[in-house]
């Protein structure tokens, strides 16, 4: 039997919060959130006040990233998972060609093999833990894969495959886990679209996307194509591209969207922006996952799960530990101690540690984490 082990309060983080579903909230977004309880909570989505939210939301991710001219931001109810349905619907003429090499970066390519009206995918798989990227295809019309694989730590390259352009096809990359905390040039993305709830530290069922003019174009090209009559296709109003790009346009969301969401992603982008916007934040992310990545090199039980230096997330960190050392016992210690969300992917079934450092997590609360890390495999029995 393990008995617990107790974590001098010394080596402690002052933050124990190190998830990778939903990122840690920071105080002043939860005391922002309390203030919106008088003046915001409880009102129509579609009147001034909370319009002016979605406002500060948008010309705010704009200047974050920045967007080249003419791409547009546009926000909608449903997460990323919702995405890749309106992905289905309103992007994808015909066929797509997708990376697959982790559980999220599958899920797209399998929503477009059930969709009746699309052409079998054209699939490009890696095994977990490395990067497989689409390559060029002919009769495809979208590439997509995942900026960030969130199930393994892995951070794949964003470059438009060669020849993709000349035929008209579109680039859809899934940023969710990476958007925010790994560099990028928008202008080699046609939809770059995320969930707020990691780097942008807010909670989930909403979805963001940096849409190009040929994105948008597409969408309606489709929807219109959609309406004539005898088309197979079909495209609901919920998934519907040109809508969502209609109500963004207004500052408000087709459906009533959780207030709360957008409340919380206005003050973190805020906040970001404020400390020195895009640039600021990949740099403090490479430095939080430098730490553990160094840490993990120098150990004598426990090594990157991610081989090559070149793809190893800098926003989602994936640590082994040695066979005699059981991740699920340290990984119970630690929350006993007050250190949570650090367990690996449950469907990877590895002996693993998965880490979330968005910018969010302070650095030295990454370093206090490796020593208390230490001390449990030291100390369990």
């Amino acid at each position: 039997m393990i008995e617990s082990v107790k974590i001098p309060a010394s080596l402690l983080p002052e933050d124990g919060r190190f998830g990778c579903g939903p990122s840690k909230i920071r105080p002043k977004q939860v005391k922002a959130l309390a203030q919106a309880g008088t003046t915001l909570l409880g009102t129509s989505h579609r009147q001034s006040p909370v319009k002016h939210v979605v406002a500060s939301i948008r010309e705010g991710l704009a200047d974050y990233f920045p967007i080249p001219d003419g791409w547009q931001v546009a926000l909608g109810n449903g997460g990323a998972s919702a995405f890749w349905e309106m992905a289905c619907a309103s992007l994808i003429a015909r066929r797509g060609a997708f990376g697959s090499y982790g559980s999220f970066s599958g899920k797209f390519a399998a929503s477009a093999a059930k969709a009746p009206f699309l052409e079998e995918p054209v699939i490009y798989k890696g095994e977990y833990g490395t990067c497989a990227l689409p390559e060029y295809t002919e009769d495809v019309d979208v590439y997509a894969w995942a900026h960030n694989e969130t199930s393994t730590g892995v951070m794949a390259p964003i470059r438009r495959v060669r020849g993709s352009v000349e035929q008209g096809a579109l680039t859809l990359i899934d940023a969710t886990s990476g958007a925010g905390g790994l560099p990028v040039d928008i202008a080699q993305t046609d939809a770059y679209y995320f969930s707020p709830q990691k780097v942008f530290g807010s909670d989930g069922g909403l979805w963001i996307a940096i849409l190009s003019p040929d994105a948008i174009e597409r969408a309606a090209t489709v929807e219109q194509s959609a309406e004539l009559e005898g088309a197979r296709r079909w495209v609901p109003p919920f998934l519907s591209l040109t809508k969502a790009l209609e109500n963004s346009r207004k500052d408000q969301t087709l459906n009533t969207p959780a207030i709360g969401t957008l409340v919380l992603l206005d003050e973190q982008v805020k906040w970001l922006n404020e400390h020195g916007g895009l640039d600021w934040a990949t740099k403090r992310c490479a430095k939080s996952a430098g730490i553990l990545y160094s840490w993990a090199e120098q150990s004598d039980y426990a090594t990157p799960f991610v081989k090559d230096t070149a793809i190893r997330s800098n926003v989602v960190v994936t640590i082994d530990l040695d066979e005699s050392v059981s991740a699920s016992a340290v990984v119970s210690a630690l929350r006993d101690n007050g250190i949570v969300d650090t367990s690996g992917y449950r469907k990877l079934g590895r002996n693993q540690l998965r880490i979330g450092v968005f910018p969010s997590v302070k650095p030295d609360d990454v370093e206090a984490l490796t020593h208390c890390v230490d001390y449990v495999v030291e100390h369990l029995h």
